[in-house]
């Protein structure tokens, strides 16, 4: 399982430098290179899902939700690195988080809470460097950051004397840095996949910040372009 969704994640950021590559020197003629010559919005829903790496291993997530984004320049640099810069957001009204059962932690014995995580999240700041696109295929790279309320303390903690779990909290922020790319199925609508790596922290808001030091999660969703400028 562990040694798949590295593969996977590692494929896809292959795929989008490689498309990066490839595109580089294509003609500017085709759906994507038109939407992104206009400097088009882009928006539409989405799915998400992934796991857990390192300590967490044991955790799973899902998300949904809608996007909206700006291409904000014209093209700029040279050779696999020439793009335009774009920027994003995402709301997602629903989320979960799923872990393991309540039970008694390793090596201290302390009761320790789990189980399924339910709450919202949003993503307010995404910056997208859209790579030079080919006819039908335009390569991504972004970087972010968002917050996620939970209806539970999350991540579970160690459960205090009235079986609350503490030292976590609701709120948690989620820096994350992804690669991707749109598929143009025909003008002005595009397939979407990313593969992201995600870093869930409450940044000490609770009196503990255990979070969840990396998860690796992919998305697919559905894009409409409105012309721009």
């Amino acid at each position: 399982m562990r040694s798949s969704v590295c593969f996977a994640a590692g494929l896809l950021l292959a795929v989008a430098l490689t498309a990066a590559a490839q595109t580089s020197t294509a003609t500017s003629e085709g759906p994507a290179a038109a939407s992104l010559a206009a400097r088009s919005w882009e928006w539409g829903p989405f799915f998400q899902g992934g796991t857990g790496v390192s300590n967490r291993w044991g955790y799973t997530f899902t998300s949904g939700g809608v996007q909206l984004g700006k291409v904000i320049t014209n093209e700029h640099l040279r050779g696999i690195f020439r793009g335009q810069f774009e920027y994003a957001g995402q709301l997602m009204p629903y989320w979960q988080a799923f872990t393991p059962p309540p039970h008694l932690q390793k090596g201290t014995g302390l009761p320790e809470g789990g189980g399924t995580y339910t709450g919202v999240s949003i993503t307010p700041i995404l910056l997208r460097w859209d790579l030079h696109p080919g006819q039908r295929f335009a390569p991504w790279v972004q970087g972010g950051g968002g917050l996620i309320y939970t209806t539970h303390k999350f991540p579970p903690d160690v459960l205090v004397p009235h079986g609350t779990p503490g030292g976590t909290s609701v709120w948690n922020f989620t820096p994350q840095f992804g690669a991707g790319f749109h598929y143009f199925v025909k003008p002005r609508r595009s397939i979407d996949f990313l593969a992201s790596a995600v870093h869930i922290s409450s940044a000490s808001l609770g009196d503990k910040n255990p979070g969840v030091n990396a998860s690796v999660q992919f998305q697919i969703g559905y894009t409409f372009w409105t012309r721009g400028k």
